[in-house]
This record gives C-alpha cells, sequence and structure tokens, in this order.
C-alpha cells in the first residue's frame, strides 16, 4: 500500500515534469495566462526587404481591389472599406487598452481617437506585419489637448499581427480584447486586403 503522502509527492513531480515539457511550446500574450496556441515562439522580426520595395515603386496596390473610405466602429470593434459607396471590406479589429474608455486625450492613454482623419503613409513594420498610419491628432485634437496642458500623442495606425501570430492562429485570441496602444489591430489577412486597396490621402472616420 502506497502512502498517501508518497503518492502526493509523486504526483507533484509528475505534474512539474508536464510542465516543463510543455513550457518551451506554451504561448502567452502579455501574461495573462491564457495560452493562445501550442507552438514555437517567434521572436524574429517580419522580413520587410519585399514589402518596402514594392511601396517604393506603388507596386503592392491592385486596382481591382481598390477601397476609397474606411469607417471604423470602436463599440463593435469592426473596421469596413467601401469602393463607390458599396462596402467592399470588413473586419473583425482590437483597441487600444483603454480603447472602450471614450476618445483618445492625450500621449499614454492608450485610447484609440474618433474623429474624422485620413490614411496618411503606409509603412512595412517588422514588429506588427504592415500598417497604414492614420493624420491623428487633427487640429482639434491638438486644440483639445493644448487647452488640457498635456500633449496629444500619434503614431496611431491600422496595423497586423506580431510576428508569433503571423499565420492567424492566434486571431480569435487577440480579437478577445484591446491589447495596442492606441492603435487598430486587425489580422494580417484582413491587413493585407488593406494593403493592397487603400492609397494615402483616403479618409477614415472612427465612430465611438
Amino acid at each position: 500500500m502506497i502512502c498517501p503522502l508518497i503518492k502526493k509527492r509523486k504526483d507533484m513531480r509528475a505534474q512539474r515534469g508536464l510542465l516543463v515539457a510543455t513550457a518551451g511550446v506554451m504561448l502567452f500574450l502579455g501574461g495573462c495566462g491564457k495560452p493562445t496556441y501550442t507552438g514555437k515562439v517567434d521572436k524574429t522580426p517580419y522580413d520587410i526587404g519585399v514589402c518596402l520595395k514594392e511601396l517604393s515603386q506603388g507596386a503592392e496596390i491592385k486596382k481591382d481591389q481598390i477601397i476609397d473610405r474606411l469607417v471604423a466602429y470602436k463599440s463593435k470593434r469592426r473596421i469596413e472599406g467601401y469602393r463607390n459607396g458599396k462596402k467592399v471590406f470588413e473586419s473583425r479589429m482590437s483597441l487600444g487598452k483603454n480603447g472602450d474608455k471614450g476618445d483618445k486625450l492625450q500621449a499614454g492613454d492608450y485610447r484609440t481617437p474618433e474623429g474624422n482623419y485620413t490614411i496618411v503613409r503606409k509603412k512595412c513594420d517588422p514588429r506588427l506585419y504592415r500598417s497604414l498610419m492614420i493624420s491623428y491628432p487633427n487640429s482639434a485634437d491638438i486644440a483639445r489637448a493644448k487647452a488640457k496642458g498635456v500633449k496629444p500623442g500619434g503614431y496611431i495606425t491600422i496595423h497586423g499581427q506580431p510576428k508569433w501570430n503571423a499565420d492567424g492562429r492566434g486571431d480569435d485570441y487577440t480579437l478577445s480584447h484591446d491589447w495596442t496602444e492606441g492603435c487598430m489591430a486587425v489580422p494580417n489577412k484582413k491587413m493585407t486586403q488593406l494593403w493592397v486597396g487603400v492609397r494615402n490621402g483616403i479618409p477614415i472616420t472612427i465612430h465611438p
């Protein structure tokens, strides 16, 4: 007969061994304790060489997939794209960590801005796949921040996923909560659609 105490110790050692064996392949995001998928952690940057070459030549645009207006709905966590008034694109998205606490007011508040802006730059991003920068802060944002004696912040983008989620297996997890610094994050497949369809200068409206 095995002493209950000895059996308990053996069970604990077995559990610790299992944890050690699986620790190298379980990926966690933000220290939240929720596994996204089983696989090798990839901390390497995206290879942006081809992206930069296409962008420098304007060769990334596909004329049959043009999007001439973007509309984002923060409360719905959705972003839509239109061409000649017809919806041709739709995606779920994540917001800033405090994205549901109202309009962006200042640098470092982790809120996603609301209002009318334009896409001003496309970036081949080694950390977050690709990104479209919006024209935040606009004149109203600057004036409001100045009145409060704070800096409005900036560099707000629509971007893709970090390298560990390049294949999209972690999309359901990343889209289940807000985790950016104020940007709007979409799956990489959706970001590719925006990348080939959106030109600099198109308008984007971000609703509460």
